[in-house]
């Protein structure tokens, strides 16, 4: 469902989002949102751990292939 609202910003940059928008994504005090910008569009979507599972993955198995390495053993008793 789309649903419209006009909020004002706040000299700080700030905005609140209404009540009924907060409760119809299940968003509380204290969860994160990423904010995007598309053209002249801004798009707010609540952060979600799985969000990012995918990117810990691969980075996990970079940081594996760099820090899982014989020639650096050298470096373990200095």
């Amino acid at each position: 469902m789309e649903e419209i609202n006009i909020i004002k910003v706040t000299d700080k940059g700030q905005i609140s989002l209404p009540i009924q928008l907060r409760n119809s994504l299940n968003i509380e005090q204290g969860d994160k949102l990423i904010i995007m910008q598309n053209d002249n569009f801004l798009i707010l979507r609540k952060l979600k751990r799985e969000d990012f599972s995918d990117l810990l993955k691969h980075s996990e198995k970079v940081a594996k292939k760099l820090w899982d390495n014989k020639e650096d053993d050298i470096w373990d008793g200095i």
